[in-house]
């Protein structure tokens, strides 16, 4: 393909990640498909596997919400993600070293779970095969996009790696296609942001998580655990035993400053260290598997929206893990931009008409800025030892447990389900 047959597409998505590749699913099977030129453009190979291999020990994973869970039912996906999916039927939060926990339940919000773990393998396949088998959507991988920039028909996006339809051979490095309206969803050190001049407002932790799978002797019993300490949020999430091992994912924080000593550790004193910070709520803990290490900070675009683009995901908003609230925000936020690409087609304007992208942006700020916001102020109260910050952690404790009201409003965000209108299972 040349610059002068250049090739113009309603949408455009870049990152076939887990966030892209639900919105392109969802767009596939909007009443609107029909109508939609889309392409979906990722830089590495997509491949699918019908007969999927059981995940290893060191799998990682993904908490899914009840309203994501039934955001992946209208995209017909929870059939297949259930099998291998690990309901949370309970939350427990505490507070090392201070009386008062707060117990949320599954059974109280008259539902079967509060959300599901699912290996990132697991969805990552299902995923994959949806989009392969997907009518109405143009899938161009391993490609990348080497520069975008604004033009007369809406962007102008130069990819580098397509192939040409006609010949399967490799095109010219210069190959320009033209779209309405380009998301990105390429994770959250774009490029493509930067080259935009789009910036990002950055809030630093000062701490770094540990993440991995732990075994331990007793089952967890569908119970996901947060337990502040001083030293940082501490969270297991339930996992499907593996080898007759119980299982869950270890998201262990820690100052900055303080993370190199816990890496040098062998896993004897490691897992010695997690149990007396933990107890004995799982029995003792047995192995811990592969260790990863990762900067915590909160990091906002400064802009979500121009004419003809939109930031999805991690590049638009990366908040902290230890509630697993990233990835559902951002599925709301792809679910959202999935209506208004439809409304946009059925009104016959420009899927990147800026009114139209404004209207988007109206409809989840408020979701973005409560799940945000709730998440950072969560973070720094639990991770503080002034003496004032911890009562109010015993008082609010002791408030939450004592009242339905607020019960009932924490179980619907850890589900979900605070400002998303979602159907139920």
């Amino acid at each position: 393909m040349s610059v002068t047959d250049t090739k113009h597409y309603d949408v455009v998505i870049v990152g076939a990640g887990m966030v892209g590749a639900s919105l392109a699913c969802v767009l596939t099977k909007s009443s609107s498909a029909s109508k939609l030129k889309l392409l979906l453009v990722e830089a590495s190979p997509v491949f699918s596997n019908k007969s999927p291999q059981q995940p290893g020990f060191d799998t990682r994973s993904t908490v899914l919400s009840a309203g994501t869970m039934a955001y992946f039912a209208q995209m017909d996906l929870a059939k297949s993600l259930l099998p291998s999916a690990e309901p949370i039927t309970h939350i427990h939060v505490s507070d090392q070293g201070r009386f008062g926990s707060v117990q949320l339940n599954a059974s109280d919000e008259g539902v079967d779970a509060l959300g599901y773990v699912v290996a990132n393998a697991s969805l990552g396949q299902i995923l994959n095969q949806s989009l392969l088998e997907a009518s109405g959507l143009e899938l161009c991988a391993p490609v990348t996009v080497a520069s975008i920039k604004p033009c007369a028909a809406g962007m102008q996006l130069e990819l580098s790696g397509m192939k040409n339809s006609d010949t399967s051979d490799d095109v010219s490095a210069k190959t320009m296609i033209t779209t309405s309206l380009v998301i990105l969803a390429e994770g959250g050190r774009s490029t493509l942001c930067e080259q935009l001049g789009i910036y990002h407002q950055r809030t630093a932790y000062e701490q770094s998580a540990l993440i991995a799978n732990v075994a331990f002797s007793a089952p967890h019993g569908g119970r996901a655990y947060e337990r502040f300490t001083p030293k940082g949020p501490l969270a297991l999430l339930p996992l499907a035993d593996h080898d007759s091992q119980h299982r869950a994912a270890l998201i262990w924080t820690h100052a900055s400053d303080g993370i190199e000593e816990i890496i040098a550790m062998n896993d004897k004193d490691l897992l010695a260290q997690l149990q007396k910070e933990f107890g004995q709520r799982v029995g003792t803990f047995t192995r811990i598997g592969k260790r990863s290490v990762y900067p915590l900070s909160l990091q906002v675009a400064q802009e979500q929206i121009r004419p003809g683009l939109v930031l999805l995901g991690n590049v638009a908003h990366s908040l902290h893990p230890v509630a697993g609230q990233g990835f559902n925000l951002a599925l709301r936020d792809a679910m959202a931009l999935s209506h208004n690409i439809a409304e946009s087609m059925q009104m016959g304007v420009s899927p990147g008409s800026f009114p139209q992208l404004q209207k988007y942006l109206r409809a989840v700020q408020r979701d973005q800025l409560d799940t945000i916001s709730f998440s950072d102020y969560m973070t720094r109260l639990f991770s503080s030892d002034n003496i004032f910050l911890a009562w109010a952690r015993k008082s609010g404790m002791a408030s939450i447990d004592l009242l339905p009201p607020l019960k009932h409003y924490l179980s619907r965000q850890a589900m979900g389900l605070g400002h998303a209108r979602v159907p139920q299972l």
